[in-house]
């Protein structure tokens, strides 16, 4: 895939322009790297990746070619989060009306399209996370980080409060006693810590980091896509649901996407475990390319 760089300002032309400048993707075995690519700056979120990040959305979501999704950020930063000068200050003194599109457009992409993305997303978080950047990382269905990563939610420092969605996501995966205090010391804490406080799935050596997304993309690969797709839908879904609402909508689910899939995935894996013997659930996947 490729990209046309260029300076990128909110309107109609730079919307189209796609993306090779402040983001980066290559695809390899089925795996779309989408690299946030702004290292002088920390990788933070400005106009360009917010257009950027909407178009890459976009085609991988209709690229055949993506099993999997891994954003992770360019040199030694994952995303200090939103650029202060060019997403905030200069939007805020130009056109209310452009001000207000990229805004709608960071939310597209930072947690609308994200969380219900229909491939696995996952977070590589390879250094320095902060504030906006949470949110991305939350919003994708699974994140692993350096054990050395650097985490934070400053916006307490520079008088703010974490805005956005930023407060929301971390509620959804911190217990309340850590997120409060990090919301409100604005302190800083490594990759193995956000791992014991559920921010992230697993924290590695930086070494590693890469070779552990890989296998974790390898394994999510091996799923049936349509079954994938439907159950981390489910999930966001089911969330705010009573029990009664939630098992209604969990049964209906599973019996549109029982009819949806091409695969037959529920049979072949019924006749695989009880026919065959070939396989146990409990322990891998069904063959799928019977």
């Amino acid at each position: 895939m490729t990209g046309n760089p260029g300076e990128m300002h909110p309107s109609a032309q730079d919307r189209a322009k796609g993306w090779g400048d402040n983001v980066l993707v290559d695809i390899e075995d089925g795996i779309a790297w989408v690299t946030l690519n702004r290292p002088d700056k920390r990788n933070a979120i400005n106009p360009g990746i917010v257009w950027e990040m909407n178009a890459v959305l976009d085609a991988i979501e209709e690229d055949d070619a993506v099993q999997v999704v891994v954003i992770t950020g360019s040199g030694d930063a994952f995303s200090a989060g939103q650029d202060l000068k060019e997403y905030f200050r200069e939007p805020d003194a130009g056109p209310p009306l452009d001000r207000e599109r990229l805004y709608r457009a960071n939310a597209a992409w930072q947690w609308r399209r994200m969380m219900y993305f229909p491939k696995p997303t996952i977070a590589m978080v390879n250094g320095w996370c902060f504030g906006g950047a949470f949110q991305f990382m939350i919003a994708c269905d699974l994140a692993l980080a350096s054990e050395d990563a650097t985490f934070g939610l400053s916006e307490i420092n520079w008088g703010i409060i974490p805005a956005g969605i930023v407060t929301k996501s971390v509620s959804m995966v911190m217990n309340q006693r850590d997120c409060l205090y990090y919301i409100m010391t604005g302190d800083t804490f490594d990759g193995t810590k956000a791992a014991e406080m559920g921010l992230v799935n697993f924290a590695v050596p930086k070494d590693d980091l890469r070779a552990r997304t890989i296998a974790l993309a390898e394994k999510l690969k091996e799923k049936n896509p349509v079954v994938l797709r439907a159950a981390k839908s489910a999930y966001h879904h089911v969330r705010t649901m009573n029990w009664d609402t939630a098992n209604e909508y969990l049964m209906a689910k599973h019996g549109q996407t029982a009819a949806i899939d091409p695969e037959r995935g529920a049979e072949k894996g019924m006749s695989q475990f009880l026919d065959e013997k070939s396989y146990r659930p409990g322990l891998g996947a069904y063959r799928r390319e019977d």
